[in-house]
């Protein structure tokens, strides 16, 4: 069996909270191995959003954190983003970032059928990911307004580009799935 088969990717449990800190320290380590910008997360919103059935895991049939994503709602259901997409270093390469990104898209649609999906990023293989599930790529404006949203961007090094441009655009590629169009 390969290590691809090992890798069990599926909606995150409260059982899974023992990970938080594992999730955020890879993911804060990772943006700074890549030097892009990130919005950085507590450990206390990662159990939140697994408590609220808002995440998705991979883990080894042995029960070690493989990766992980998460949704947040915006403007009343109108917009969902996916967002916090990270894959344990050891476990890179397999695909497994494309199995959650599926998943957490998935599951996206389940919950809320008629909002639209967001997803923020700089990096190319997220942008190919979206690309395959049916994202294109949109303006800001195009996007949640919601100033909450916004207001998580603070801790990203690239903040100040954000808000120099009024919120209008920044280091980062918006793209967005309507399901309206799809």
């Amino acid at each position: 069996m390969d290590d691809n088969e090992q890798i069990i990717v599926r909606s995150a449990r409260a059982a899974d909270v023992t990970f938080a800190n594992e999730i955020i320290e890879e993911m804060r380590s990772s943006a700074i191995t890549r030097g892009s910008g990130i919005s950085k997360r507590s450990a206390e919103s990662i159990i939140e959003k697994i408590n609220d059935g808002k995440a998705v895991i991979a883990v080894t049939k042995q029960g070690e954190w493989a990766g992980f994503s998460y949704f947040e709602i915006w403007d009343d259901g109108k917009f969902v983003s996916n967002s916090g997409l990270i894959v344990s270093p050891k476990h890179r390469n397999q695909g497994i970032a494309s199995r959650i990104k599926t998943k957490v898209f998935n599951l996206c649609r389940k919950k809320c059928p008629e909002a639209k999906i967001f997803s923020i990023t700089s990096g190319l293989p997220i942008m190919k990911m979206n690309s395959r599930l049916g994202f294109e790529p949109v303006t800001y404006s195009e996007i949640v307004k919601d100033p909450n949203f916004w207001k998580k961007c603070e801790s990203c090094v690239n903040y100040q580009v954000l808000e120099s441009k009024n919120r209008y655009n920044c280091l980062c590629t918006a793209m967005l799935f309507d399901p309206n169009l799809n």
